[in-house]
């Protein structure tokens, strides 16, 4: 378990916190700790996470960006099952034939339904570096590389 998460999840959990922080002040509840975390994660085991936000609480029943970062981490990594599920079922919607592989431009939507801020020349940079031997497909396994950066 690496316990890595990208800037992009930095940001949102900083947006997260940010509008938690109403009185801006560098910490928030616990209870709302909850509360993001219930819109982020799909599930996550109750009594661990009172376990660990209790460890992360410096006695004042808050928790600081740094702490809420720890906490967030510890239950996004661990939906990595769940996120595959998802993945698969996207990848399964259009490998129509089941071969194992969808073509590039299935995967351009894909990518584009996922993020519609990207460009398309980022678009083609993306589909380049996954469709490394430009056989204008991509299987499951660089799909799942891909958006799991792993």
């Amino acid at each position: 378990m690496n316990n890595q998460i990208d800037d992009e999840q930095i940001t949102m959990l900083r947006r997260a916190f940010s509008m938690f922080d109403s009185s801006k002040q560098g910490r928030i509840e616990k209870e709302k700790v909850r509360t993001i975390l219930n819109t982020m994660v799909h599930s996550y085991d109750d009594s661990e996470l009172d376990q660990i936000l209790d460890n992360e609480d410096d006695g004042s029943g808050k928790l600081n960006f740094d702490s809420f970062v720890r906490v967030a981490t510890h239950f996004l990594d661990e939906d990595d099952e769940a996120l595959q599920k998802e993945l698969k079922e996207a990848f399964r919607l259009y490998d129509k034939e089941g071969n194992g592989y969808i073509p590039t431009s299935s995967l351009r939507e894909i990518l584009a339904a996922l993020d519609d801020q990207l460009t398309p020349d980022q678009l083609n940079e993306m589909i380049a570096e996954i469709d490394t031997d430009a056989s204008g497909t991509v299987d499951f396994d660089e799909f799942m590389e891909m958006m799991t950066g792993d």
